[in-house]
């Protein structure tokens, strides 16, 4: 099903310099990413991981983020325990040219690793042992903590493509994970010479009260909606993208 979103400056309440965010950018084909949101359920009300990106970065600056971003070489290489659930391979495969399971797979390492690298949280197990590869970087500190990472913990629960004419675009795949399977914390990562300055855990009407990109109070609506209904995988995933200057809004 497809529908156009009603106006984003009054549906979302845009602040003013997102709302009249320049578009004298050249169209650039968006790049794949993948953004995890970590979710503690333990409590009345569930909450979110937020992370505070750096007032100097030129993408969102000082705004309130999930921890994400783009897809690396060695994410193709990574070894895993699991396999996405066939419902989310089948809904990440949805309206993209060329789907294969295995950049499903390399979306879903992408969030895992990106989260470890702005948060210090490795999410996996440790029930495998080591994964038995040699690989460098972020996966490496993963091997060496023993931690698999599991992608059948992941859920798949919104796309969003960046509006035409931005300095930066991405295709961005969101993922959820429960908070329980994080396996072992890096201190040290978040600080004020880090991508991310503060990490907070907020309840989703906590959340929609920090400076946000538009985006993410999108998502955040989703995520109510999804959780209300009981947080299963077979649930339809949003799909946001902009056709002829009308934001649209896509189920899958």
């Amino acid at each position: 099903m497809t529908e156009i979103v009603p106006d984003t400056a009054t549906m979302l309440k845009e602040r003013p310099a997102e709302a009249a965010a320049e578009r004298t950018w050249p169209t650039g084909r968006p790049r794949d990413a993948a953004t995890l949101i970590v979710i503690d359920r333990t409590g009345k009300s569930p909450q979110v991981l937020m992370g505070k990106r750096h007032h100097s970065l030129k993408f969102m600056p000082g705004k309130f983020v999930f921890p994400g971003g783009r897809i690396d070489a060695s994410d193709r290489r990574m070894v895993a325990a699991g396999m996405l659930c066939d419902r989310t391979d089948a809904a990440l495969a949805a309206r993209v040219v060329r789907p294969s399971s295995s950049r499903n797979r390399t979306l879903a390492l992408a969030a895992i690793r990106e989260t470890y690298e702005e948060t210090g949280l490795m999410l996996g197990s440790r029930d495998y042992g080591a994964p038995q590869i040699t690989i460098d970087g972020p996966w490496g500190e993963f091997v060496a903590a023993g931690v698999f990472p599991e992608l059948d913990a992941l859920q798949f629960v919104a796309r969003a493509i960046t509006p035409p004419r931005r300095s930066k675009r991405f295709d961005t795949r969101f993922f959820a994970v429960d908070h329980e399977t994080i396996a072992h914390e890096t201190p040290g990562l978040v600080g004020p010479d880090s991508e991310l300055v503060e990490l907070v855990w907020v309840d989703l009407a906590q959340a929609r009260d920090l400076d946000l990109p538009s985006i993410t109070q999108l998502v955040l609506n989703e995520l109510e909606a999804r959780l209300a209904a009981g947080f299963y995988p077979q649930l339809p995933v949003p799909f946001f993208y902009e056709r002829r200057g009308a934001r649209m809004r896509e189920t899958v």
